[in-house]
């Protein structure tokens, strides 16, 4: 496939490092800066883009239809246009479309934190693919050339997939974040729950989130947590640690008894 990354950042960068390791041919790169300068030919704003099999808008949701709409008009034979995002919608593409262009998006479930190690950590991962007809079935090879697993993503249903994903990444460093405070706070090194980190994730994939909990929420044994929230209070984490126990508590379908604030500012 002949493919034109614009606006490479993190994950653009990487989707072209790893298909272009994968066979494919990055024709041109379309970038203010001088990113990925070094391994891939630039191609100004504002200038003819060469005839390609796919166009991939790497940019930030809040500019993916602006720079849609700046390239539009310079493409020449284009097969299909995509971009990154896993919470907009493709209609973004609109002024590709108006031109007769498939468009859709590619997703990748990953964190991609640079081009370099984004590009190592997409083999094994999913990829969400938006896109009907012939740039569907494209994406899907595009996937399995990159060794990732696609799957389909309604185009309505993204923000809900995306607030998905936050949940089962962000959120979870938010948690260990805390933790590590907490670890620090009682003298204890933060590497010691990595065991316990790793098998709470590994049983939440193959029990099921729910069978997976485990603890003083699961067991309703509010005197603990009661105390575990004084503990928190007392380093400045309190807020914090409530809100995920309130989370908690929501998966145990249970809730939080007014006992445990009661108890624990009087601890």
């Amino acid at each position: 496939m002949d493919i034109i990354v614009a606006s490479p950042g993190r994950a653009g960068g990487a989707v072209a490092l790893a298909a272009r390791d994968a066979g494919h041919e990055i024709v041109g790169v379309v970038s203010r800066s001088q990113a990925l300068a070094d391994r891939f030919s630039q191609i100004a704003f504002d200038s003819p883009l060469p005839d390609a099999d796919l166009l991939v808008v790497a940019t930030r949701d809040d500019s993916i239809k602006e720079v849609a709409d700046r390239l539009a008009p310079y493409t020449s034979r284009l097969r299909g246009a995509v971009h990154l995002s896993g919470f907009s919608s493709v209609s973004l593409l609109v002024s590709f479309a108006d031109r007769g262009i498939e468009v859709g998006s590619f997703h990748p479930l990953q964190t991609l934190p640079a081009p370099e190690t984004g590009a190592a950590a997409l083999p094994g991962s999913w990829v969400g693919v938006t896109a009907d007809g012939a740039l569907r079935a494209a994406l899907w090879e595009l996937a399995t050339s990159l060794r990732m697993e696609p799957f389909l993503l309604a185009d309505e249903l993204k923000p809900t997939y995306h607030a998905a994903a936050a949940a089962a990444s962000n959120f979870v460093v938010a948690a260990l974040g805390l933790a590590e405070e907490l670890f620090a706070g009682a003298g204890v090194s933060f590497a010691a729950a990595r065991p316990l980190t790793e098998r709470v994730v590994a049983n939440s994939y193959t029990l099921g989130s729910g069978a997976a909990l485990t603890g003083p929420i699961a067991r309703r044994d509010w005197p603990t947590v009661a105390g575990q929230i004084a503990a928190a209070r007392a380093l400045g984490m309190g807020e914090a640690y409530i809100a995920m126990a309130q989370a908690t508590a929501q998966l145990a379908a249970t809730e939080l008894p007014a006992s445990v604030f009661r108890l624990s500012t009087s601890e």
